[in-house]
């Protein structure tokens, strides 16, 4: 055993973002629409399984938001994945909220959430809580249905700030 331990110099804000600038995450593009109707969206890259059994996923968002009102409990939402294909979607999605949906072909899925169909997946779920931290909330969705359009080609991903696609496969989980 060596005396070479790290000293953990870095604190709080700056500690937690070095180390997820450094974890590799998804991208997706979440949408639902508001109590009119009017749609609503954004990129996110903190969608993730959070179990199947029942079939759970989680999301994180900045109370902030645009979007963070229409995320209460009951609303149905289409969670999009992305691959390098569509980190055009991620851009238009990330932009002005007032432009999201102009210029980009959509179509009304259940509940009127809308749909793009340019993604490799779509997976249509409910919201059953938001907790509330801080300035933060994470959001349980129930998985209800999904549709697959087509098997994606690189997998887009956010890492070191920037978007990315990923190089050779490693290995298989056996």
């Amino acid at each position: 055993m060596n005396d070479n331990s790290p000293s953990f110099a870095l604190q709080g804000s700056e500690a937690l973002k070095t180390v997820f600038r450094n974890h590799a995450s998804g991208i997706t593009v979440v949408t639902s629409v508001t109590n009119d109707g009017e749609p609503i969206g954004f990129t996110a890259s903190s969608v993730t399984s959070l179990g199947s059994n029942p079939p759970l996923v989680s999301l994180n968002i900045a109370q902030g938001s645009s979007s963070y009102k229409h995320l209460s409990p009951g609303a149905i939402v289409a969670i999009h994945t992305l691959d390098a294909g569509t980190l055009w979607l991620a851009e238009k999605m990330a932009a002005d909220k007032e432009q999201r949906f102009t210029d980009v072909e959509f179509s009304i899925g259940p509940n009127s959430v809308p749909v793009f169909h340019q993604v490799p997946a779509v997976l249509v779920a409910k919201v059953r809580s938001r907790t509330e931290i801080e300035a933060n909330a994470m959001i349980v969705l129930d998985a209800l249905s999904a549709e697959s359009f087509r098997s994606a080609t690189e997998p887009l991903v956010y890492f070191q700030r920037g978007y990315h696609s990923l190089g050779m496969r490693l290995k298989d989980n056996s």
